[in-house]
């Protein structure tokens, strides 16, 4: 399995000299199996080079798995250019909600004011599936999805091919309510999707200074990323969905937190890529 990071910031695209290293676009990771599928996670700023490169693959078919519906998650999904191929077929997965179907709260913003293009006017062969907590596939890869700590209907990602695994909990408040350590087990959001993966793609927007007052907000620190990546016995940890207002240096200045870390630790840059053995 090879994954590649496309876009690592979190809330709202900061692009400029002061991000160059880590990446200025909203969240958008590719996935690819070594029997040759694909999956895209998220649909933030950064999918828009993505789609570009990925149409010089010529797939079959692309599956894109929404965790949840904010803004820095969508905002780039009308600038995929495999949307707009005649008759590829693309899948569009998310999170389910009590109010309005997927494929409508998608069309919320693919339709003006907000967007030109209508999403019943795309060219593609598009369908749209509202994810559940079962185990599903999408071709040579087994996906689980599961409710995660965060406003909304939330949910993160466990991706396995073979003996490869991904956890991907982008916007993730595991320490939630809690002054201690995590709970153990089962009983601290996303564990289940997270135990024993290769590699933890994880939330760590906020320093400890900045969660005092963001309590509540659905994301984690890097300190807790770090904690939450032990308790899930992660081999690999990357930090993701960094806050706009974090330049390079500050990043670099936060990753200190991590010294110590059971595992290897990394802060999430756009074109880093992890290859997981498969076999």
């Amino acid at each position: 399995m090879r994954v590649r990071l496309w876009g690592t910031r979190g809330s709202l695209a900061a692009p400029g000299p002061e991000t160059a290293r880590y990446g200025g676009n909203t969240v958008s990771v590719e996935v690819w199996s070594d029997d040759g599928d694909v999956l895209v996670l998220d649909a933030g700023t950064g999918i828009r080079r993505l789609g570009a490169a990925l149409l010089l693959e010529k797939p079959r078919r692309v599956d894109v798995l929404i965790t949840h519906l904010h803004m820095d998650h969508i905002q780039g999904l009308g600038f995929f250019a495999p949307l707009y191929v005649p008759g590829l077929e693309v899948h569009l997965w998310g999170p389910a909600s009590a109010t309005k179907s997927l494929r409508q709260r998608f069309g919320r913003y693919m339709s003006p004011p907000l967007f030109p293009v209508r999403l019943r006017d795309l060219p593609c062969n598009l369908t749209v599936h509202e994810v559940c907590s079962e185990a599903f596939s999408v071709r040579s890869f087994q996906v689980e999805a599961g409710l995660v700590c965060h406003p909304g209907p939330t949910v993160g990602y466990r991706v396995s091919a073979w003996r490869a695994r991904l956890a991907y909990l982008p916007d993730h408040e595991p320490a939630l309510g809690l002054r201690g350590a995590l709970l153990a087990g089962a009983w601290t959001s996303g564990y289940e999707l997270s135990a024993g993966v290769d590699l933890l793609i994880h939330d760590a927007q906020f320093t400890d200074l900045e969660y005092e007052t963001r309590i509540g907000w659905g994301h984690s620190t890097l300190r807790r990323a770090v904690e939450f990546a032990a308790l899930a016995a992660a081999r690999r940890l990357v930090f993701f969905h960094h806050d706009p207002s974090h330049d390079d240096a500050m990043l670099e200045a936060m990753s200190a937190d991590a010294v110590g870390a059971p595992m290897p630790t990394l802060l999430g840059a756009e074109g880093a890529t992890f290859e997981l053995d498969e076999r």
